[in-house]
């Protein structure tokens, strides 16, 4: 088993639509993320009818992964529906403009991490090849706070 079945695999576990009142849905969208020491967490979305209280898988698996073990660098990333990632299903896998840049401003190391586009053939996308001429870029190399 390679580490992206591993992923799938732990992701797919969280997979279980359903309501969790009459204004707030989870489960069907799953995020599994493999740290920079190995370990994996998993997120799942969880939307309410509002908007602004919505928080999408993948920025629940790195909060996870802040929260029980402090790090904040990803190696790989993937997020699906009821399927993995497919190369011919247009932004299947793809996280959304705010989780790419939260994921970012959590580390800039995490540019560097893999997000799984196509499951059966593997193929991947780095984070920063998805964020050209990142705002923050500078920030982070000259160290200011704010």
């Amino acid at each position: 088993m390679d580490i992206w079945e591993k992923l799938y695999e732990r992701a797919k576990a969280e997979y279980h639509p359903e309501d969790v009142s009459p204004f707030v849905m989870a489960h069907h969208v799953v995020c599994a993320i493999e740290a920079e020491n190995g370990e994996i967490f998993a997120g799942f979305c969880i939307e309410g009818c509002s908007g602004v209280m919505n928080l999408c898988a993948e920025r629940v698996a790195a909060l996870n992964m802040y929260v029980n073990s402090g790090q904040t660098v990803i190696r790989r990333l993937i997020a699906f529906r009821d399927n993995p990632p497919r190369g011919d299903v247009e932004g299947s896998g793809m996280p959304c403009g705010a989780c790419r840049e939260f994921l970012i401003q959590l580390s800039y190391e995490n540019r560097n991490m893999e997000i799984m586009t196509d499951y059966a053939t593997r193929k991947t996308v780095k984070l920063g090849d998805l964020m050209p001429g990142w705002w923050g870029t500078s920030r982070y190399q000259t160290g200011q706070d704010s």
